[in-house]
Order: C-alpha cells, then sequence, then structure tokens
C-alpha cells in the first residue's frame, strides 16, 4: 500500500496531524471540564454571596409578606439564571425556603429530603452544624449525601453557612445557603465547546491533507525525474539532464545528479577513445610488423634488405612492448598500486644524468642546452625512479619537438618549502586549446606531436599521475611559434643524502 514515498509522506503527514489534534483535543476536553467546573462553582458562588446579602434583609424584615414574596422571586430568578436548584436551611438543618418552588423539585429529590415525619430536612446534621460553626464556603461534587443519588448524575453544590444579629432576638439567627447544580449541565457546555472544537479540527485536518498532497507531490516529482533519468542512464545513455530548479536538497541532488552524469559522459567518451587509441596504436606497428614479415617469407623483400626490415620489425615490437608497459604503469598508477620510496635526493644530479642519457639525440640535432640551477645541489623529498621518469619524458618531448639548433632551458628554483624544476623548449608551442588535452592518453596535437612515430602517447598522462602521488603540481605555458615550458614542484629538504 505505501510502496512509493508520495504515500508514505501523505500518510506520516496525516498521522501526525491526527495524532497531534487528538492530543490537543483530549487535553482541551480534561481541562475545559475542570475550567467549567470551576467556573460554574465561582458563579455560584457569587450568587450565594447575592443571596446572603438579600437574606439578611429578609430576615428583618420576615414578618412583612412583601419581602417574603420579594426574596421568594429572587431565589426563583437566580435559580433560572444559574439552572441550579437553591435550598435555604435554618440552624437545626430544616428547609425554609428554595428557588423554585418546592412543587417544581423533582419528586425523588424531595422524597430524599424528607424525614420520617415529612418534614424537608438536610440528611447529614453533623456536616450541617460544622458548616455553621466553621462560616466557610465549601465546594462538594457527588450526590449530596444521597438526596440526588435516584437522579443517575453527580452534582455540583456550594455550601454557604449565613449567621446574623437581629434586633429582637436574644441568639444569632443562623444557617447555610445550598446551591446545587447538575454537572451534566457543565458537561453540556464543554460538550458545546468541544463540539465546536472538532468542527474546526475536521476543517483543519482536511486543509491539511489537501495542503499535505499538494506539497508531497511537489517533493516527490523531482525524486521521479531524478529516478527517471537515473533508469536512463544506467542504460547506457549518459545525455541525460535534468532541468530542477530548486534551491533546497533536492536541487542539490539534481545538480549533483547533473555532475555525475557529465562526468560519467565524460569517462564514457573517454573509454571510447582510449579502446579506438588503444586499437590504432596496436594496429599500427603489427600491421608492419606483418607485412614485413610476409614480405620476407613469400621473396617479396630481397635477401640483402631482409636485416633492414627486420630491424624495422625489431623497432616496432620494442614500440609495441614500451606501449604495454606504459598502459599497465598507468593503470597501477590510477588504481593507487605503486608504492613509491620517498628519499631525499640531488634533483640537479638527477637532471644531469638525464641529459647525458639523451646526449646522441642533442648533439644529432646540435641542440644548445642551458642549465640554470639556483645552487649546486638542491635537495628535495621524492622517490628516484619516478622522477627520473618525469624528467625522462619532459626531456624527451622537448628534444623530439625542438628545432635544429634549437634551444632548450632547464630550470630549478626554491621557493618556500618547494623546489621549482621548470624544462623549457623554443619549438612550435601548442594551441591555447589544447593545452588542458595534452594530458590525456593518446592525445596528439596536429601540430607537433603527431609527428612522433616513437612514443606511445601515454607519456604525459604517466608524468601527472606521478607528479599527483607526490602530491605536488605541474603545470604548462606555451605559446605559438615560441615554445612550450613544462614546470612541476617537488617538496624541498634542507639537507640530506642521496645514491645517485
Amino acid at each position: 500500500m505505501f510502496k512509493t514515498i508520495f504515500s508514505k509522506l501523505v500518510a506520516i503527514f496525516i498521522s501526525i496531524t491526527i495524532i497531534g489534534f487528538s492530543i490537543t483535543g483530549a487535553m482541551l476536553y480534561f481541562f475545559l471540564g475542570s475550567f467549567l467546573t470551576n467556573e460554574k462553582a465561582d458563579a455560584l458562588g457569587q450568587v450565594g454571596e447575592a443571596i446572603n446579602g438579600f437574606l439578611g434583609s429578609y430576615v428583618e424584615n420576615q414578618d412583612s409578606p412583601i419581602a417574603a414574596f420579594y426574596f421568594s422571586s429572587i431565589l426563583e430568578r437566580y435559580s433560572t439564571d444559574i439552572s441550579s436548584l437553591i435550598l435555604i436551611t435554618n440552624d437545626k438543618g430544616q428547609i425554609v425556603n428554595s428557588g423554585p418552588a418546592m412543587k417544581n423539585i423533582r419528586r425523588e429529590i424531595l422524597d430524599n429530603l424528607k424525614d420520617k415525619s415529612g418534614d424537608l430536612i438536610i440528611p447529614d446534621f453533623k456536616q450541617h452544624n460544622k458548616l455553621i460553626a466553621s462560616q466557610e464556603t465549601v465546594k462538594e461534587i457527588g450526590d449530596f449525601y444521597g438526596v440526588f443519588k435516584d437522579t443517575g448524575y453527580l452534582w455540583l453544590t456550594i455550601e454557604k453557612p449565613f449567621k446574623y444579629k437581629v434586633k429582637g432576638f436574644s441568639a444569632d439567627i443562623t444557617g447555610v445557603i445550598y446551591l446545587h447544580t447538575p454537572v451534566p449541565e457543565i458537561q453540556k457546555a464543554r460538550i458545546s465547546v468541544f463540539r465546536f472544537f472538532m468542527i474546526s479540527v475536521s476543517a483543519a485536518v482536511l486543509i491539511c491533507i489537501i495542503l499535505v498532497y499538494i506539497f508531497s507531490r511537489r517533493i516527490t516529482k523531482p525524486l521521479k525525474q531524478i529516478n527517471n533519468a537515473a533508469r536512463v542512464i544506467s542504460g547506457g545513455e549518459f545525455r541525460k539532464r535534468l532541468n530542477i530548479k530548486t534551491r533546497d536538497e533536492i536541487g542539490e541532488l539534481a545538480k549533483s545528479f547533473n555532475q555525475m552524469g557529465a562526468a560519467l559522459q565524460n569517462l564514457e567518451e573517454m573509454r571510447r577513445g582510449f579502446i579506438a587509441n588503444v586499437s590504432h596504436e596496436l594496429r599500427t606497428p603489427m600491421t608492419s610488423i606483418r607485412g614485413f614479415v610476409e614480405g620476407i617469407l613469400d621473396g617479396t623483400i630481397p635477401a640483402k634488405k631482409q636485416e633492414e626490415y627486420l630491424t624495422i620489425v625489431r623497432d616496432e615490437t620494442d614500440r609495441l612492448s614500451r606501449l604495454v608497459d606504459d598502459l599497465l604503469d598507468l593503470a597501477k598508477m590510477e588504481a593507487g598500486e605503486l608504492n613509491f620510496s620517498f628519499i631525499s635526493l640531488n634533483i640537479n644530479e638527477l637532471i644531469r644524468r638525464c641529459i647525458i642519457k639523451f646526449e646522441n639525440h642533442i648533439v644529432g640535432k646540435s641542440i644548445q642546452i642551458e642549465a640554470c640551477f639556483e645552487d649546486e645541489e638542491v635537495y628535495v623529498n621524492a622517490d628516484v625512479d619516478a622522477i627520473e621518469r618525469v624528467l625522462f619524458n619532459l626531456l624527451h618531448n622537448a628534444i623530439k619537438f625542438t628545432p635544429e639548433k634549437g634551444k632548450i632551458t632547464i630550470n630549478t628554483l626554491s621557493k618556500k618549502e618547494k623546489v621549482l624544476v621548470s624544462i623549457e623548449d623554443n619549438g612550435a608551442g601548442i594551441n591555447g586549446d589544447e593545452i588542458d588535452l595534452i594530458w590525456e592518453r593518446f592525445y596528439k596535437s596536429d601540430k607537433s606531436r603527431s609527428r612522433d612515430k616513437t612514443g606511445t602517447g601515454l607519456g604525459l598522462a604517466i608524468v601527472r599521475n606521478i607528479i599527483n602521488e607526490h602530491n605536488q603540481e605541474i603545470w604548462v605555458e606555451s605559446e605559438l611559434g615560441k615554445g612550450t615550458k613544462f614546470t612541476f614542484s617537488l617538496d624541498r629538504k634542507t639537507h640530506g643524502k642521496t645514491d645517485i
């Protein structure tokens, strides 16, 4: 039933809304009953005070028929206004007056007020005398000593004693004013208020359900778009993009999803390009090797030229071997499987040794080498073999693309905690649009590297990976017609020992 986020969100929000309103309603119902009871008790207390005042005047003029009629009408009016039964007793507990008239009081209540002689009297005379003695107002909820037991519900009773001094009487006139109201009368008010509350809650819940539905749709709609896009991308269509512009977490997710899609698309293009380049790089020398071998076997190539062509075959096999080695090394570097041994080495001496290895190529092209070292000995913290490979590849490229009688400049410069090594040639240079592409595997610039027949096209990719593994930086500066300059950094050591 709840298999989608939308249905779960709607169910959760509706459940929270209903639970919240239910708790509020229960607390309101409970406290409302207590509040209305106290309010009713206060109202009865105020009526009792008012009756007490009128009662004083009545006692002083009790022989006057007008006073008796006026007091009875007051009791009846108060009794009607507050929906209560008012009983007034004398010092003996006898009911001497009430409002409304006795004939309007329910028979079961009258029967419980009568004693054996038929007089109306308060059942608990001891409690009656305690009230007169204490002169304190008492509030009770119950059946009033069994008087209201036959009504089937509880009553709220306010018991207010009185005491008056009247001229002509030696003793004080005492008694108690009892004000009774049925608890269901209070409950009616509570139920009436609660009914309005439930109507309001029902309207609020309905509006909440509508709003939750709308907002849940707004939340789940972009999630569905992301899900559909993920399915498309999982099928190999990496060009799929999302058009979600919200500024919340879903918008950030969509942005990250688009970045992931772009990265996967680039990775797929690189994979296809890599396969195509590897296929091309392998096919070309293998085609040459096969052609020359078949030419030797079928006699197309004369015996006197076989040694020359076998030399070409050997060079091509060496190139294939270097290509395979470079691919394996690059794969290990990218997988983090190559372990480097960092030691303190003299970078200047390592540069000198690399230059010596290219002596024949340098002399053959009459290239001028200019080495500008800041100090005779500059120590760095690096892996000897890895940095030698970086220098070898960069020097090889510089010599290859430097014209006859050209110039290559090599610099080492200490800068704070780093040593900057740069190799600069005065060759044809690299187009600005191609600067960022030269680090890609098998990438060859039409103006320079396409003339390379001995390289594997992986040199600069390997160089960048080695420098990255050293947590250093490498960058290139180039201008068409003026040359190219590669610069990389290494961590400087103030002193050290080296094996080279």
